[in-house]
């Protein structure tokens, strides 16, 4: 995959987030993708379990947005790193700034691994 196919891919996995798009979202992910919170000892494996925690992350917020983007290609070993900044509104309106980096790493054309490296706050957990 190219640097730009990478970075496309990215953007259509934010997008889809920001839009609260679950099968667009699953269609950048690998069927047994693994994603993690590295930062809160979070761990899900397969789109069941990614599926719940996107769901529970949309409806804790009124509306998330990822922007500001950097990215940093690996098209050789097959990863990309991004850097980026989040804003959740919460449902009383207020909202939450985090700086926020995920590292990907790509098969078969989509994400087999999801690295979240997040500041503040976990948003992205288990459901209950």
């Amino acid at each position: 995959m190219t640097r730009d196919a990478q970075m496309s891919l990215v953007k259509r996995y934010f997008d889809a987030v920001d839009g609260e798009d679950l099968a667009a979202l699953l269609d950048t992910l690998t069927s047994d993708c693994v994603f993690s919170v590295e930062t809160h000892g979070v761990k899900l494996e397969g789109h069941a379990e990614i599926s719940a925690m996107f769901k529970k992350l949309w409806s804790d917020h009124a509306a998330v947005l990822h922007h500001d983007f950097t990215h940093v290609p690996d098209p050789q070993g097959g990863r990309i790193a991004s850097r980026f900044t989040v804003r959740n509104t919460e449902h009383d309106g207020s909202l939450t700034h985090k700086s926020n980096c995920n590292f990907f790493e790509i098969a078969d054309g989509g994400f087999c691994s999801v690295r979240v490296y997040m500041t503040g706050q976990n948003t992205l957990d288990r459901p209950a």
